[in-house]
């Protein structure tokens, strides 16, 4: 049962990883921001991660250098310090030969999200500007027994959401970092 610790540790803590990963996506889609935490437990859970599997060097070298890349992009503005972290400690839970490809998924689901956000400006250009959104109020609180407060959560996020859109806000990039490193999961 002893020898199988390792294979379970790291199971437990790519799940925990996954978990700490849509997290981030969620809290980045609601608020634009992905808090200092989550990127220090899923650094710590990376750490651990690359001890047991024996890459803990190389699994640092590749976290630092994308670190390093992400914060000269941080710099020009083209990412914010939040998604930085993300993408180092993202890095740090992945086997580090997997790290080319999961920077080249972050990138491809990076463009989807962007192509995503810039149809739905477009869309968005022409319908209503002020007050209630249309379709949102379309979905009753009663739709869900019990759950009014989640709807209404929400419609409230729906809303927000369509706002941001029309001002051609940020992009809520902790997504594409969780799409990427799931994608090289999935892979693995």
């Amino acid at each position: 049962m002893l020898h199988h610790f390792p294979q379970l540790a790291a199971a437990a803590l790519t799940a925990a990883s996954v978990v700490l990963l849509l997290a981030a996506s969620a809290t980045d889609l609601a608020f634009r921001r992905v808090p200092n935490m989550v990127s220090a437990l899923l650094t710590i859970s990376g750490l651990i991660l690359r001890a047991v599997s024996g890459s803990l060097a190389s699994g640092l070298l590749a976290a630092l250098a994308v670190f390093a890349m992400a914060a000269f992009c941080w710099r020009r503005g083209w990412l914010g310090g939040g998604d930085v972290k993300l993408l180092a400690a993202a890095t740090l839970s992945l086997p580090p030969l997997l790290t080319p490809s999961f920077l080249l998924a972050v990138a491809l689901a990076g463009g989807v999200l962007a192509l995503l956000y810039l149809a739905l400006s477009l869309l968005l250009r022409g319908s209503s500007a002020g007050g209630r959104e249309a379709g949102l109020s379309a979905l009753p609180s009663e739709a869900l027994p019990g759950r009014a407060g989640m709807v209404r959560f929400f419609q409230r996020l729906l809303r927000i959401e369509r706002w941001r859109i029309r001002q051609r806000g940020s992009l809520p990039y902790a997504a594409a970092i969780a799409a990427g490193a799931f994608f090289v999961l999935i892979k693995q």
